[in-house]
């Protein structure tokens, strides 16, 4: 063993800072003196806070409103079914061009008379709806929202 490869451990107890003058770290506990920066809880400050002056985030004005995740569904009504007969799904429905694109959510709300025999397989359908399908022999099923097939890579 030689005195060059002795490992020596550092004191690991944090030294008392703010004990006295005498203490080496007493006094203003190397803070300087006064200013913002020598008080209690300066480094806790708000995201975007600016010094004291007004932030960034306060000058800016703020937009009305807010705009959702979830999208609406598109509305069909019952009367405008009336022609069709078979299975009904979204992309008959959007070749029929009563919805954007067959990948949207659906609902079918009731209005006017409804006679069609069909089978609806929608996302959403209202109670009254529901019942006036049924009514006139068909079927409401309730399935999700198609998805969009994926492209390969070549």
């Amino acid at each position: 063993m030689k005195y060059n490869e002795l490992t020596v451990n550092k004191n690991t107890r944090p030294s008392r800072k703010g004990r006295g003058i005498s203490a080496g770290q007493g006094k203003t506990a190397g803070r300087g003196t006064k200013g913002q920066k020598a008080r209690t809880g300066h480094r806790k400050m708000p995201a975007g806070f600016m010094g004291g002056q007004r932030a960034i985030m306060q000058a800016i004005p703020k937009l009305k409103g807010f705009k959702t995740l979830h999208s609406k569904a598109e509305v069909v009504y019952t009367d405008t079914l009336n022609g069709l007969k078979g299975n009904i799904d979204n992309f008959v429905l959007a070749e029929k061009s009563f919805i954007s694109s067959p990948y949207v959510k659906v609902k079918v709300i009731s209005r006017g008379e409804f006679k069609s025999n069909i089978a609806l397989e929608t996302q959403f359908a209202s109670k009254s709806a529901i019942e006036a399908i049924k009514k006139a022999g068909g079927s409401f099923k309730k399935v999700a929202v198609p998805m969009r097939a994926k492209k390969e890579d070549k």
